[in-house]
């Protein structure tokens, strides 16, 4: 099934407008509308709150369940649920093979003034249809939460609602549910995402203040666009603006952020949006995660690093001026929002930069994203290497999501990278030293002989075809293996490597004698 064929299915609590916003986009897309609960209806003659009179919940939850899997084997079609339909995760893996799933939320108190005197609604029964309905909708939370995408209806008109609802189905959106041990979290892929970032908080339970951090680069880009869909939702956004560059990546600029979360009045019902790239990411959750013992945190990378490497994974840090992350803790997002749009604004050498993650990704697992790489072809398209990318470290994280052993080889290059940048006074962009870094790992592994002169050549050659540096003579390789040793990828006093064997073959190697390194060091100066 193409993407144009897939079901758009509208989802959420009763109240909210699937129908009718349901109606529109379907003329719109010029698709046959199904309204599931008038589906159930025309085929029992009789209303739903007969089919609960004289029934039960149990029959018509039967009877909806039976649609879903009917409806799950067509395509082309908008289709709007009941509002505990999709509640049932058999039935929302069932939809969501066909189609896109898309959960409609609205507030509280507006849901209470829509659903006024509405005897039509058997979930409302009872002798305070109010209190039932803070019930439920407590009760379907976890499940909407489920939902990868969110769209606001609290404050639009239906036709306002059903143009963002077209949007999103339009943009194509992607998301992928990363296993934890604490729980899952999406990584969502949105073209034009930043407008449905308040939806996506309100899903989440996020209550108050929204602390939104973000560098002088990047937030007169899209602040406004943020503060926007925040405001959409009723929250209160702080924003914290902060100078651009990893050195102030330190403990110093944390504390400054928790006193500006203490005067936003940031509270364990709010959350922290880190809006940048690797370093706010990296610095603002790491803030997050120590601020009244862990606040809730959204990653919204606008870098292309930022995107398939330091946003996904959990692990947020600050530098000491003995190492590049040596401070930092392991923390769960309440999920990841990549905007696509933001790369159009990226800077040349910030592109470059990521691109070496991306090369880093396809030279540990994936053998065809690497080669699509690889000169004389052109690059790819942008969003095709972001998936790639991050499928990779998607799958490498839930397998160790700790790093106590195979998540190590997402540091290929990076034990001679951290060094290149402690010693350029992290001056030297991150991607731009990973990609010497790996460059230095490949002339390692030929010299231990783990990989062929072929292998090495092949790395070599792609980081060079895209512009980014495979040389460095600052230093001489003492000095750099010194700068190495603090490095916390070390084991004891023993440095850990990651080594290429092939491409999509990666190999974690310690107690590597220090003449061989210098060697390979020797090898990148000229």
């Amino acid at each position: 099934m193409n993407d144009d064929q897939r079901n758009l299915v509208l989802t959420g609590f009763m109240g909210t407008g699937k129908s009718t916003i349901g109606r529109l986009v379907a003329a719109k897309l010029g698709r046959p509308f199904i309204d599931m609960d008038e589906v159930i209806v025309e085929r029992a003659g009789m209303s739903i709150p007969e089919i609960f009179r004289r029934y039960g919940e149990a029959e018509f939850r039967r009877r909806e369940r039976a649609l879903c899997a009917e409806l799950s084997q067509q395509h082309g079609l908008v289709i709007a649920t009941g509002g505990g339909a999709l509640v049932d995760p058999e039935n929302r893996a069932t939809m969501a093979q066909s189609g896109c799933l898309v959960c409609l939320d609205c507030a509280e108190e507006e849901l209470l003034r829509r659903l006024h005197d509405d005897q039509g609604r058997p979930m409302l029964w009872g002798n305070d249809p109010a209190q039932r309905l803070r019930e439920l909708l407590q009760a379907r939370r976890s499940a909407y939460a489920q939902i990868p995408y969110h769209i606001d209806t609290t404050h639009q008109t239906k036709e306002e609602s059903a143009a963002q609802v077209l949007r999103l189905y339009q943009a194509q959106p992607k998301s992928w549910s990363v296993q934890t041990p604490t729980g899952n979290y999406y990584v969502h892929l949105i073209p034009g995402g930043l407008e449905y970032l308040g939806a996506l908080l309100r899903i989440q339970g996020v209550r108050n203040t929204v602390a939104v951090v973000s560098d002088e680069h990047v937030w007169p880009l899209y602040g406004d666009q943020v503060l926007s869909s925040l405001q959409q939702s009723d929250y209160k956004a702080s924003a914290i603006v902060l100078p651009a560059g990893e050195r102030y990546k330190t403990l110093e600029t944390v504390r400054t952020l928790y006193d500006r979360f203490v005067e936003a009045e940031l509270d364990r019902s709010g959350a922290v949006v880190a809006l940048g790239g690797g370093v706010i990411t990296d610095m603002a959750g790491f803030a997050a995660a120590t601020f009244m013992r862990g606040v809730g945190l959204v990653q919204v990378p606008t870098t292309l690093l930022g995107m398939v490497d330091a946003s996904v994974g959990g692990k947020v840090a600050v530098d000491h001026p003995q190492g590049k992350n040596l401070i930092g803790a392991f923390v769960r997002p309440l999920f990841v929002l990549l905007d696509p749009a933001t790369l159009e604004t990226l800077p040349e050498p910030e592109h470059r930069a990521g691109l070496a993650e991306v090369i880093k990704a396809g030279i540990i697992a994936d053998p065809t994203l690497f080669a699509a790489l690889e000169p004389p072809k052109a690059l790819p398209a942008q969003r095709w290497l972001v998936e790639r990318a991050l499928a990779v470290k998607i799958a490498v994280v839930e397998e160790d999501p700790y790093e106590r052993g195979r998540r190590a080889v997402l540091n290929l290059g990076h034990t001679f990278a951290h060094a290149f940048e402690v010693l350029a006074n992290y001056k030297l962009a991150h991607g731009l030293a990973v990609s010497i870094g790996m460059v230095a790992a490949a002339y390692l592994a030929e010299e231990m002989g783990l990989c062929t002169s072929e292998t090495r050549a092949r790395i070599q050659a792609t980081l060079a075809h895209h512009g980014l540096p495979i040389h460095y003579a600052e230093h001489p390789p003492k000095v750099i293996y010194q700068a190495m040793r603090t490095d916390k990828k070390r084991r004891g006093k023993k440095l850990r490597f990651i080594l290429p064997r092939e491409i999509g073959q990666v190999e974690i190697v310690s107690d590597i004698p220090p003449e061989k390194v210098h060697h390979a060091l020797e090898r990148i100066r000229s």
